[in-house]
């Protein structure tokens, strides 16, 4: 079982209001809108899957590093340095 397991329901519902938000930016690039009004679209998704990012390392610290570590501290180590690599790609990204 995943760290995000109990809030799959509120990470997919999350996911799709996204996916729909993504929808009509292209439909507004679609429409010729406003290249502002585009990029605040494009700013407001953005916010909305880092926040889904941030909950899901939220997640996996308090459940799978911490499961990890609680099995050895080698296992604990490793779910650290996975934590950290995926934080890392998020910061660049």
């Amino acid at each position: 079982m995943h760290g995000y397991t109990d809030a799959k329901d509120d990470y997919l519902k999350r996911l799709r209001r996204i996916e729909g938000q993504v929808r009509g930016i292209a439909r507004m690039v679609d429409e010729d809108t406003y290249c502002i009004d585009v990029l605040t679209q494009i700013a407001a998704v953005t916010k909305a899957l880092q926040a889904v990012s941030i909950g899901l390392v939220e997640d996996h610290l308090g459940h799978c590093v911490v499961d990890a570590a609680r099995q050895s501290p080698e296992a604990g180590a490793a779910k650290v340095r996975e934590a950290s690599d995926a934080i890392a790609r998020l910061v660049r990204s």
